[in-house]
């Protein structure tokens, strides 16, 4: 797993031995940033990631949350409850010096506190068939971390549906191999 795009592009990124992450391909990670960074349909014309605040919940290795870092985003906050996965954060945070960039927090993304500043960009991608990305969603939302206007990237198993909530709409989606992205806007 590396870093595919921005200031930090070919870098590689630590992950945990074993089965107890599901990080996301770099290829997934490359289609999802063309589409944010060029937007089109549904998005806009905008590059949604440009001085971004950045949520990365279920951060795992905080694969997501350090690409939006790179390719311009102004700040990114890793949640996560695994403490494996903070490990790896918080070893690729170091190893790409991104510490004044990116907050590292343990936390559950369905109980999660209260919000020092919305992000205008969310990445949630929990374990897949849990049901977990609308609640967690619901909980981000009604605890300050999602911005009004915000855009949030969600990846669920291809044959998984949610029920999304009310606030949102789906703005685009895609499937690549086992993955289902959905691009939701509020």
């Amino acid at each position: 797993m590396r870093i595919v795009g921005g200031k930090h592009r070919g870098r590689l990124l630590v992950t945990a031995e074993g089965r107890l992450l599901r990080p996301t391909s770099d290829r997934v990670k490359e289609s999802i940033f063309n589409i944010l960074t060029h937007g089109g349909g549904a998005l806009g014309a905008r590059n949604w990631i440009q001085d971004a605040q950045v949520l990365d919940g279920f951060a795992g290795t905080g694969a997501m949350g350090l690409e939006a870092v790179s390719r311009g985003a102004t700040h990114a906050t890793l949640l996560d409850n695994q403490e494996a996965a903070l490990r790896c954060c918080r070893e690729n945070i170091e190893m790409l010096h991104e510490d004044d960039h990116t907050d590292v927090f343990y936390a559950d993304c369905l109980k999660p506190k209260t919000a020092s500043e919305p992000c205008s960009l969310i990445f949630l991608d929990p374990p897949y068939g849990l049901g977990l990305t609308a609640p967690a969603l619901d909980a981000l939302d009604s605890t300050g971390w999602i911005a009004s206007n915000a855009l949030a990237v969600l990846e669920i198993d291809k044959s998984e549906e949610i029920e999304v909530p009310s606030k949102f709409t789906v703005l685009d989606e895609r499937q690549y191999g086992k993955a289902k992205i959905l691009f939701l806007g509020n």
